[in-house]
């Protein structure tokens, strides 16, 4: 679904359409309506989860011209989206003579679903070729929009930047989900601000700004451009997701509960959201609730979901402080087969282990996970930092001191770790060194791991010196 549609589902225009449709259904007598009008009313009906209500209008579409464009491009992306190229290709043809520009482009999307991306640039190119000059703009921004919405932003990017001193918002919003997407989140967020001073009132603007921010860790910041977004429109599911989010990793996890809740009301089969909810309630210790959360998430959640490594994992961690071990090692089987971080979810099995009194197995599993990362520092922290965690604390200081010993000098993780374990084992001077080398390496782990030992609110720069001073009154 493009952002020119998106767009259009907002507009005045099309929610009278849409009224006129439904008010038509409802009383059994159907007005007249354009069939690409009804397939607009179809694309809403599909991108909102009404599968069914899209099938009736595309179908009442279907009967009042069969040869529309608009209803053909729906069915052509249907069979697209279930994998029969050959089908699509069928629709295209009937394209050919109708609109031209359209067969064109179903043509590259169709190349683009069969992964043949540098046929359909070649394909765009050559057609690039021939347009002339004012047509130029429509062509590369209609181009550059397409690949963008099957996330090939270098693509994207190289026909955005053919375009001729288009400064149009349509264009900004191109090269603002572009650049999103090139990771160039500064230049995103420059751009989604412009389109806001001009859309002042558009949720999707303000919700992707609080995305940009997100992924620059302004988490506060993204909080605040998605309430804006939901003063706009209080039900606006990707604004509600976007605080939830932002809530969520500033550790604030009973509000984020209420955000992901209040999300998955509105669309209860995305697995994100009752995921979410589980590792809500895992971190405040509601380990019971956690795990009935996540294991709708898992029934929800289709057979080649991205996240169903992660429901794995959370239920792996909510059946282990339900002290439920075989449970928990079941599901860190169940990702075997999953495409993830094999090594992290074997670390995360040591964990269990430990966790349950099974040292010895615990101790095997870190130390194959460990030569299967190629000894890798960052595994080898992982198992220490468990080893901390399930009450090891004077062994993992020990295995903390070699590792600090084999970590090169710009090694930045795990000095927050350290400072806690000496101040665990009541080692001053070396919690001091520790807490030193924690805030001037990695502040925000000395936030994450630390915070509760100071004042809420405090800056890493000042613990330190706050430290000192407590230390020194207890003296007096």
């Amino acid at each position: 679904m493009t952002e020119e549609h998106k767009n259009y589902f907002e507009s005045k225009e099309f929610k009278q359409l849409l009224t006129q449709y439904e008010t038509s259904v409802k009383s059994g007598h159907l007005t007249y309506i354009d069939a690409d009008d009804l397939a607009d009313i179809a694309d809403y009906y599909q991108m909102n989860g009404r599968t069914t209500d899209a099938g009736q209008a595309i179908s009442l579409a279907l009967q009042i011209n069969p040869e529309a464009v608009g209803p053909l491009l729906y069915k052509a992306r249907e069979a697209l989206n279930s994998g029969n190229f050959d089908k699509a290709r069928e629709y295209a043809e009937h394209l050919r003579g109708s609109d031209s520009l359209e067969h064109l482009y179903l043509q590259g999307e169709i190349l683009i679903c069969e992964g043949k991306v540098t046929e359909a640039d070649d394909l765009f190119r050559q057609h690039f070729l021939t347009i002339s000059p004012d047509e130029v703009n429509d062509f590369v921004y209609d181009v550059g929009n397409l690949f963008k919405d099957y996330e090939l932003y270098d693509k994207a990017f190289e026909w955005a930047v053919r375009s001729k001193g288009d400064d149009s918002d349509d264009f900004k919003e191109l090269m603002a989900y572009t650049l999103f997407g090139l990771e160039k989140y500064e230049d995103s967020a420059r751009l989604f601000n412009e389109l806001i001073d001009h859309h002042p009132y558009s949720k999707r603007y303000w919700t992707s700004l609080a995305n940009v921010q997100f992924m620059c860790e302004e988490y506060s910041d993204s909080i605040t451009s998605s309430e804006f977004a939901i003063a706009i429109d209080p039900n606006y599911p990707e604004s509600i997701l976007a605080k939830a989010n932002g809530l969520y990793r500033l550790e604030n996890y009973e509000e984020a509960l209420a955000w992901f809740e209040r999300y998955s009301a509105l669309i209860d089969d995305d697995e994100y959201g009752h995921l979410h909810q589980g590792s809500c309630l895992i971190n405040l210790g509601r380990h019971e609730e956690a795990i009935k959360r996540l294991e709708h998430a898992k029934e929800v959640a289709l057979d080649d979901s991205p996240y169903l490594p992660e429901i794995y994992q959370e239920l792996a961690f909510a059946y282990c402080e339900h002290k439920e071990p075989e449970l928990a090692l079941y599901y860190i089987d169940k990702t075997s087969s999953q495409n993830c971080d094999h090594i992290d979810l074997e670390v995360i099995r040591g964990h269990i282990l430990l966790a349950n009194n099974r040292p010895d197995e615990a101790q095997r599993v870190f130390k194959k996970a460990i030569v299967d990362s190629g000894y890798s520092p960052k595994t080898m922290l992982r198992c220490i930092v468990s080893m901390y965690d399930n009450g090891y604390a004077e062994s993992a200081y020990h295995l903390f001191k070699k590792f600090f010993n084999y970590a090169n000098s710009a090694w930045t993780d795990g000095y927050s770790y350290m400072a806690l374990c000496c101040w665990d084992l009541y080692r001053e001077k070396e919690f001091l060194y520790y807490l030193q080398k924690a805030v001037d390496k990695n502040p925000q782990e000395a936030r994450t791991v630390l915070g509760n030992l100071f004042p809420k609110g405090m800056e890493p720069s000042e613990y330190v010196s706050f430290i000192k001073n407590k230390l020194e009154n207890n003296r007096k």
